[in-house]
């Protein structure tokens, strides 16, 4: 006589029951993807640069691929908390992370104890945009450029003061780099976001600054603030009276903001690569174009490969910097 149990053991040992419960696969997975709305994680609050970026992006994409994407601000800790939060998640494509310079390339050597590892915790996806960043100083300081600068600050070593939005942000390491370059002597004053930092700029309580296109570019056009250089190889075709620092003679000095799009590690690559075609039509429409010709950024784009070869640079490249700093968190 056979038990219910025994019956129920039999079943479970039984082909049929295995078959029904084997998972699907990555391609299966993949081929009706996506069927429900995905999210965009993002580490900062609404109304910033990267949460405008993403909001662009996430639209795009949702009127390419058919399906809603909306955007979930995780807030804290430098953006450490939505990294953290998507590491975790399941890796089906269906929670993307919005991460940038700062949390993928300043983070790992910054942070002693970084909870999660951008190469082996996240797929790349795409790298969205690069932005550069512009040196300016206060208009009241007597300096044009980045040479008529460097005799300023060295004729009152240690008496003249930079602004950063915040310790160990691409800001500060991008003057800590101009700094180890060319052996100026300045105070690093950081502030709670770039506008109480540009607010203290302009009204002359700290004489330099670094910052992004899209956070300086209006107070230059407006004679706020004056800029002294643009800190990658080639001039801004929406600023191009503004020489880079390579022109100056900074030789080989690029410091340069990001933003791209990741995935849980282990995603299939077949949703890797539908999320990449997509997201590479998002780029090309007339509302990302605007936006990133606006923020005098510029659109970037490319291959999943390509993006995972741009981070480990980057990571190198910001790691090194970060270094030589002495910048740490423990």
């Amino acid at each position: 006589m056979i038990t219910r149990r025994g019956f129920a053991q039999a079943l479970a040992a039984s082909p049929l029951a295995l078959m029904a419960v084997k998972p699907a696969s990555a391609k299966e997975a993949a081929s009706g993807y996506p069927s429900r709305a995905i999210r965009f994680v993002v580490g900062f609050p609404p109304g910033q640069a990267s949460d405008v970026g993403a909001r662009l992006v996430a639209d795009a994409t949702s009127a390419v691929l058919k399906q809603t994407i909306y955007v979930d601000n995780r807030v804290g800790a430098a953006g450490i908390i939505s990294h953290q939060y998507v590491k975790n998640e399941p890796a089906d494509g269906y929670t993307l992370l919005y991460g940038s310079t700062g949390t993928l390339a300043i983070n790992p050597e910054l942070y002693k104890k970084l909870s999660y590892d951008p190469l082996k915790d996240f797929e790349p996806v795409i790298l969205l945009n690069v932005s550069p960043m512009f040196l300016v100083t206060n208009i009241d300081t007597p300096v044009h450029n980045l040479q008529e600068m460097i005799a300023y600050v060295k004729s009152k070593p240690g008496e003249l003061s930079y602004g950063s939005s915040g310790y160990g942000v691409t800001q500060h390491i991008a003057m800590e780099m101009l700094k180890r370059q060319t052996g100026l002597d300045m105070l690093h004053v950081p502030y709670k976001g770039s506008s109480p930092m540009m607010t203290d700029l302009i009204g002359g309580r700290v004489q330099f600054a670094f910052d992004t296109s899209t956070a300086i570019l209006p107070h230059i056009r407006s004679g706020r603030v004056r800029a002294l250089g643009i800190s990658v190889s080639e001039r801004l075709p929406q600023a191009k009276q503004i020489p880079t620092l390579q022109e100056q003679g900074l030789t080989n000095f690029e410091a340069s903001t990001w933003a791209g799009v990741l995935a849980p590690k282990s995603t299939p690559k077949q949703i890797i690569d539908k999320l990449n075609t997509a997201l590479n039509q998002a780029l090309k429409s007339r509302e990302a174009i605007a936006h990133y010709e606006t923020a005098g950024s510029t659109v970037r784009g490319g291959s999943a490969e390509e993006f995972s070869q741009f981070l480990v640079s980057e990571i190198h490249r910001w790691g090194e910097a970060v270094k030589a700093s002495g910048a740490h968190i423990d």
